[in-house]
Order: structure tokens, then sequence, then C-alpha cells
């Protein structure tokens, strides 16, 4: 089937939808350009130059680059022309270092990378919003479309907060959305409260005395002090943590000594992995405790550890109106059977959490995983791929909240 031929699959509900559904083909090519043109963050050259060009089509009023390096963002007014509130809505751009899988024809074409997240869709769900929106103006405020670079490791929300964007765009509330293969398509999730967990990165260095692997008694050996280390972090959670509370230690890496040098027992030993916490307290105390555990069990075997934590992400918490808000635009979409309130957490992370963290707004999640096994491959597989079926109603949530949030007077 060509992208010309393509026709929406979903029904829902509203103007917004069935306006959007009419240049859905148009939304999918976009995408599947997009899909075979991946670039890492603050690296998406194309894609900006792509959106922008898609933005200007559209009739946008103003579009600003260079927002937290290679982000953009599009304001659009309505029509009212009397009110200054302000709705923001995101996307993000990038792509991760993979190699795809995929052999259909808008496969990644570049090697190494590879759109496994849905970014692509993402960001054509929000070009079809500001298309729709900018068509439309149905509504008294301005639309501030955020089109976010380096969500997948580099912070690039925080970026643009700090390059300016809320000081430029004070945005009364904040919106996004990622699609979520364990839900079917018509089906939105969210959550009052915690969405996704904050991601920390724990390096643990542990100091001993190498020697010669057939007198360990002249040695501090670091891999044993490594190994007993693993297995104390593992009380943290079951032993500190209340059982009310959620937290994560994962250990993922270790390194120490060389594999061709079987007798040689080395002096320093790393590990390195992740703790995942939907709360500063729990953080706070997870990272305390990390560092006591650490340094007694090194010290009990007469070696040295020194812990560095990092706080890389804070967790993804919705506020609970504007929760509530979005869950109603959700269900005027789709039905209140297909609307998922109270969505389980997820212990991923995601940086749309620095936005939540200094405006109040709400993360949803839009289903994509269909029951003929299009759009179910989990995130970041290498067979992964966007279900261009979801486009038109994603692009319809978004404009939703904008005409709800800011109604033209009657």
């Amino acid at each position: 089937m060509t992208v010309s031929q393509v026709a929406p699959t979903l029904k829902a509900n509203g103007r917004a939808f069935a306006q959007i559904s009419q240049f859905h083909p148009e939304l999918t090519a976009f995408r599947r350009d997009l899909h075979a043109h991946p670039e890492l963050g603050f690296e998406e050259v194309y894609t900006g130059a792509r959106v922008k060009e898609s933005l200007q089509v559209c009739g946008v009023d103003a579009i600003h680059t260079g927002i937290g390096k290679t982000g953009l963002v599009a304001t659009i007014k309505g029509r009212g022309g009397h009110s200054t509130r302000m709705i923001g809505l995101r996307a993000d751009m990038d792509a991760l270092p993979m190699t795809e899988l995929n052999d259909f024809a808008w496969k990644s074409a570049r090697s190494g990378l590879m759109h496994g997240c849905g970014h692509d869709g993402h960001t054509a769900m929000l070009v079809g919003a500001a298309r729709y929106l900018a068509e439309t103006r149905n509504f008294d405020g301005t639309a501030v479309l955020i089109f976010q670079p380096g969500e997948e490791g580099y912070a690039g929300a925080r970026v643009m907060i700090e390059d300016g964007l809320f000081d430029r765009f004070p945005v009364d509330a904040v919106y996004g959305m990622h699609n979520w293969p364990a839900l079917r398509p018509g089906t939105v999730g969210l959550n009052a409260g915690p969405m996704m967990a904050s991601a920390d990165r724990v390096t643990i260095e542990i100091t001993g005395r190498g020697g010669h692997g057939a007198h360990p008694y002249q040695t501090i050996d670091p891999v044993l002090v490594a190994a007993h280390t693993i297995t104390a972090i593992q009380s943290i959670v079951s032993r500190n943590v209340r059982a009310i509370d959620s937290a994560v230690i994962s250990i993922c890496a270790m390194q120490a000594g060389d594999l061709g040098a079987m007798s040689v027992t080395p002096g320093k030993a790393t590990l390195v992995g992740t703790v995942r916490t939907f709360s500063t307290a729990v953080q706070d105390l997870v990272e305390r405790r990390l560092n006591e555990l650490c340094q007694a069990v090194a010290t009990a075997f007469g070696a040295s550890a020194v812990v560095h934590y990092e706080r890389i992400y804070p967790a993804t918490i919705n506020t609970p109106q504007e929760t509530l808000f979005a869950a109603r635009v959700a269900e005027g979409l789709v039905g209140v059977d297909h609307v998922v309130r109270d969505l389980e957490p997820s212990m991923g992370s995601e940086d749309f959490s620095f936005m939540l963290r200094v405006k109040p707004g709400a993360y949803m999640r839009i289903g994509q995983g269909a029951e003929n096994g299009l759009g179910t491959c989990v995130l970041h597989n290498t067979r992964y791929d966007f279900n261009d079926d979801i486009l038109p109603l994603g692009a319809a949530l978004h404009a939703s909240l904008v005409e709800q949030s800011m109604p033209l007077a009657v």
C-alpha cells in the first residue's frame, strides 16, 4: 500500500480528528521521511529543517529556532484575540544509536542510527496539530508548540529551559505524550501523580591492592569486594525502602582486571548501575545508603570505595488538575472506556520531567499496539516502528488540549 492510499483505520470523535484525518496520508509521508533520516540528540539538523519547512507551509505565526541548540518553537494565536493564556505542547525529535533490522521502504538510511522510540511519530503528530490549529484558530490565546531535541540521555528539555524556553514563552500549562505499544490504538493512558521514575547513574570505584593470583593473602582483592558490594546493595530496596514505596537499584556493569591475565589480581574494580525512584525522599535514602554500605563493605575487607551518584532525570510527576483536564479531553475523543486514568507508572525515565518541575501539566501515553501485531514491538527494539494509524488521534489530542484550555467566548 502506498502512502497516498493510507486511510485512517481509527475512529474518534470531534472536529479536530475529522479534519486532521483528511491529511493523514501527508502526515504518514512526513513521519516516514523522518524515520528514514534519524539523528541523535542535538544533531537534529535535517529533522529541524523538515519541521520548520512544514510549519511554514502550515501557516503558523512565528518559528523560533536555536532554542536548546537544535530545538525550535512555533506559536499560533487563536482568533479570540483577548486572552493572554498560553498552552504548551511538546514533542521530542531525536533518535537512538541503534542498527535497524526492519526491511520496509522507510527504514533508516543512516547506519547505526534508528528511530527506535517513536519520536518521529511524536514530531509528526505535533506538526499535524500545528496545521489544524493554524487553519482553524478556534481558541482564545496562544498555542506554543515545542519541538525538543535530545530526549534520549541528553536532557534536551532541561537545556531548552536553561536557554530561556519558559521565559520567552511563559505557558500556563504544558502537555506531552508518548506512544505505548502495550496499549491498544484508540486508547490513552495517564495518571495523576508519578508517570515515570527518576533516572540516576551510580559509579562505584573500589580500590584494593593487586598482586599474584596464586598469593591472594598478599592482596586486597577488589573483585571479591565488588561481589560482596553487589550483594549488599540489593538489601537497600528490600530492607531500607518502605514496601509501599518503589525503588530499583541495578548494577549493570563491572570492570576489573584483564581477561587475558588469569593470574593477576587487579588493584581496582568499578561498578556502574542505575537507580530509579518516584520520590525525592526515597532517592535521598538510596543515595545515602549506597554511600554507607559501599564504604562499610570495602572497609571490612581492607579496601576503600568511592561512590559517584549522578541525578540525571527527575521523576515525571503529573499535576492533578491538568491530568484531570487531559483525561476529560481524551474521553471526548475516544470515549470513557478508552481512557485509562490510573495507568501504572513506569520505571523508565523521561526528560519531560524537567518541564513538569517548573510548569503544571500532564504526560500521557497513546496506545499503538494493534491486535494484528502492528505497533506491538517494544520500544528501543531493532524492529520497532511507529504505528501511523494513530497519527490523526495524537494530533487531534494535542489540538483539543489547546482548544479546550483556551475556549472562544460564546
